[in-house]
Protein backbone atom coordinates (compact mmCIF):
# COMPACT_ATOMS: atom_id res chain seq x y z
CA UNK A 1 0.00 0.00 0.00
CA UNK A 2 1.20 3.45 -0.71
CA UNK A 3 0.92 6.87 1.81
CA UNK A 4 -1.52 8.03 -0.69
CA UNK A 5 -3.76 5.37 -0.68
CA UNK A 6 -3.37 5.03 3.31
CA UNK A 7 -4.61 8.62 3.58
CA UNK A 8 -7.23 7.85 0.45
CA UNK A 9 -8.95 5.12 2.50
CA UNK A 10 -8.80 7.68 6.24
CA UNK A 11 -9.99 10.82 4.06
CA UNK A 12 -12.78 8.77 2.70
CA UNK A 13 -14.20 8.11 5.85
CA UNK A 14 -17.53 10.53 6.91
CA UNK A 15 -16.26 13.27 9.87
CA UNK A 16 -12.38 12.19 9.37
CA UNK A 17 -9.89 14.83 9.38
CA UNK A 18 -5.65 14.93 9.15
CA UNK A 19 -3.53 16.73 11.86
CA UNK A 20 0.21 16.57 11.49
CA UNK A 21 1.58 16.10 14.90
CA UNK A 22 4.73 14.51 16.96
CA UNK A 23 7.39 16.09 13.97
CA UNK A 24 5.74 14.82 11.01
CA UNK A 25 3.42 11.64 11.58
CA UNK A 26 0.32 12.58 9.92
CA UNK A 27 -2.13 11.76 12.47
CA UNK A 28 -6.32 10.44 11.42
CA UNK A 29 -9.15 11.37 14.15
CA UNK A 30 -12.93 11.13 13.88
CA UNK A 31 -14.30 14.03 15.91
CA UNK A 32 -11.34 14.73 18.33
CA UNK A 33 -9.99 11.40 19.13
CA UNK A 34 -7.33 9.71 16.04
CA UNK A 35 -8.35 6.10 14.54
CA UNK A 36 -4.65 5.98 13.00
CA UNK A 37 -1.70 7.43 12.30
CA UNK A 38 0.97 7.14 9.49
CA UNK A 39 4.54 7.83 9.96
CA UNK A 40 6.78 9.57 7.59
CA UNK A 41 9.20 6.92 7.51
CA UNK A 42 6.70 4.58 6.03
CA UNK A 43 5.62 2.78 9.41
CA UNK A 44 1.65 3.24 10.61
CA UNK A 45 -0.70 2.03 13.52
CA UNK A 46 -3.91 2.02 14.73
CA UNK A 47 -6.59 1.23 16.85
CA UNK A 48 -7.74 -2.90 16.90
CA UNK A 49 -10.23 -5.06 18.53
CA UNK A 50 -8.85 -7.01 21.14
CA UNK A 51 -9.11 -9.93 19.06
CA UNK A 52 -7.27 -8.54 16.29
CA UNK A 53 -4.59 -6.90 18.62
CA UNK A 54 -3.81 -10.39 20.09
CA UNK A 55 -3.54 -12.26 16.29
CA UNK A 56 -1.82 -9.18 14.69
CA UNK A 57 0.84 -8.75 17.63
CA UNK A 58 1.30 -12.36 18.72
CA UNK A 59 1.24 -14.74 15.66
CA UNK A 60 0.94 -11.78 12.84
CA UNK A 61 3.12 -9.35 11.69
CA UNK A 62 2.23 -6.54 13.49
CA UNK A 63 4.05 -5.26 17.06
CA UNK A 64 2.42 -3.68 20.19
CA UNK A 65 1.75 0.11 19.15
CA UNK A 66 4.87 2.00 21.95
CA UNK A 67 3.08 4.21 24.10
CA UNK A 68 -0.65 2.85 22.68
CA UNK A 69 -0.69 -0.61 23.38
CA UNK A 70 -2.34 -0.95 26.45
CA UNK A 71 -5.24 0.61 24.00
CA UNK A 72 -4.61 -1.80 21.41
CA UNK A 73 -3.03 -0.28 19.17
CA UNK A 74 -0.98 -2.48 16.79
CA UNK A 75 1.99 -0.78 14.89
CA UNK A 76 3.89 -1.80 11.10
CA UNK A 77 7.36 -1.02 11.24
CA UNK A 78 6.31 -0.64 6.94
CA UNK A 79 3.56 0.29 5.12
CA UNK A 80 5.06 -0.65 1.74
CA UNK A 81 4.32 -4.11 0.83
CA UNK A 82 1.04 -4.97 3.00
CA UNK A 83 -2.14 -5.89 1.09
CA UNK A 84 -3.80 -2.82 0.47
CA UNK A 85 -7.08 -4.90 0.94
CA UNK A 86 -6.10 -6.08 4.30
CA UNK A 87 -4.79 -2.26 5.50
CA UNK A 88 -7.86 -0.87 4.47
CA UNK A 89 -9.98 -3.02 5.95
CA UNK A 90 -8.08 -2.79 9.54
CA UNK A 91 -8.18 1.47 8.61
CA UNK A 92 -12.13 0.91 8.29
CA UNK A 93 -12.60 -1.08 11.46
CA UNK A 94 -10.24 1.33 13.65
CA UNK A 95 -12.43 3.86 12.23
CA UNK A 96 -15.69 2.52 13.43
CA UNK A 97 -14.32 1.79 17.06
CA UNK A 98 -13.14 5.01 17.47
CA UNK A 99 -16.65 6.69 16.59
CA UNK A 100 -18.49 4.70 18.24
CA UNK A 101 -17.08 5.89 21.56
CA UNK A 102 -18.01 9.43 20.58
CA UNK A 103 -21.47 11.17 21.85
CA UNK A 104 -24.64 10.83 20.15
CA UNK A 105 -23.97 14.86 19.93
CA UNK A 106 -20.77 14.93 18.19
CA UNK A 107 -22.05 11.70 15.49
CA UNK A 108 -24.89 14.02 14.62
CA UNK A 109 -22.39 16.96 14.19
CA UNK A 110 -20.21 14.67 12.14
CA UNK A 111 -23.10 13.30 10.25
CA UNK A 112 -22.20 9.26 11.10
CA UNK A 113 -24.97 6.72 10.93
Amino acid sequence: MTPEAFDAVCAGLPGTRMDVQWGGENVWKVGDKMFAVRSPDGGFSFKASDIAFEVLTETGPGKPAPYLARAKWVWFEALSGQDEADVADWLKTAYGLIAAKLTRKQQAELGLP
